[in-house]
């Protein structure tokens, strides 16, 4: 391995880690934000703080590489309103419904659907190694869906909000899958797209959530709640994925959201004072073990 790839390898590294962070934040904010502000309004908000941040930020670049960005349009389109706005609002949703604990242990999933994807729909070959971490999470998710209790299993008598945030990870695997074949453009460009897109296509949903009388406009705890999803796990969290992604690719990089469960947990139980089970413990070790496996024995040949 030449010094280059491991200096880029190290620098994917801290930057997937540190939005593992951010992103398990937003787990806990998910949960702490029911009743101080509703779902779709939170969706909404948090990509207007964004954008608001990367109009000033951003703006020389995105004129820049505009012509090269507006062909793709309809794919920045779609990236946007399925990686960011419907995954956002199924996950806020399923937080008035779930634990927060859960909400971060489920996201361990999202690596598993990378690489199936990859399979799926590129092809892409599967080292040994790859697919004992991708059975190993797999059954650190099931016992974080099933809460440790296996006729759930039996029965699929998942918690409602359970199988709302396992369809939001299936959306943003699959916008971690598209992200190779983005616009050939800065990160920065196609991200400032990327949160145009979920801003437009989330009003629709703000609209729906007002006419059914669930909008809760933020209170006082709901705004710092919308600054901190809109600055860390929306602005920033992004582009460090973006970033690790470019590094290392997406199968590997898909892998560091199994930290999530590790961070999201902990400030679950530090922040929102839920309950720590032997079920958590259990399904923390083994969405930690699938990474460490997929990681050390993932790059050998299949």
């Amino acid at each position: 391995m030449s010094p280059s790839s491991t200096a880029a390898g190290r620098k994917a590294y801290a930057l997937l880690t540190l939005t593992a962070l951010l992103w398990a934040g937003n787990a806990a904010a998910g949960k702490m934000a029911v009743g101080e502000v509703s779902p779709q309004a939170l969706t909404c908000l948090r990509w207007a703080v964004a954008c608001a941040v990367l109009a000033v930020i951003a703006r020389r670049p995105l004129l820049a590489e505009w012509d090269r960005l507006v062909p793709s349009w309809r794919r920045v389109l779609a990236m946007g309103a399925c990686g960011y706005t419907l995954y956002a609002s199924l996950f806020y949703a399923a937080g008035t419904l779930t634990s927060g604990v859960n909400l971060a242990l489920l996201q361990g999933a999202i690596p598993v659907l990378v690489i199936l994807l990859n399979v799926a729909f590129y092809r892409r070959a599967v080292s040994s190694g790859q697919a004992i971490g991708v059975a190993i999470t797999l059954f650190g998710a099931a016992v974080a869906a099933s809460h440790g209790d296996w006729r759930v299993l039996a029965t699929l008598a998942f918690n409602g909000g359970d199988l709302l945030m396992l369809a939001a990870c299936v959306l943003y695997a699959g916008y971690t899958v598209a992200l190779p074949s983005r616009p050939k453009v800065s990160a920065l460009t196609f991200f400032t797209a990327m949160a145009a897109a979920a801003l437009v296509t989330s009003l629709p949903l703000l609209a729906a959530e007002w006419a059914t009388g669930h909008l809760i406009w933020p209170t006082p705890k709901g705004w710092l709640i919308v600054a901190f999803v809109g600055l860390g796990p929306s602005l920033t969290a992004q582009l460090f994925f973006m970033r690790g992604v470019e590094l290392i690719g997406p199968n590997r990089a898909g892998l560091f959201v199994n930290l999530v469960p590790v961070f999201g947990a902990g400030l679950a139980v530090l922040l929102v004072g839920e309950p720590f089970g032997w079920n958590d413990a259990l399904a923390l070790g083994l969405v930690l073990g699938g990474i460490v496996v997929a990681e050390r024995l993932g790059r050998r040949p299949a």
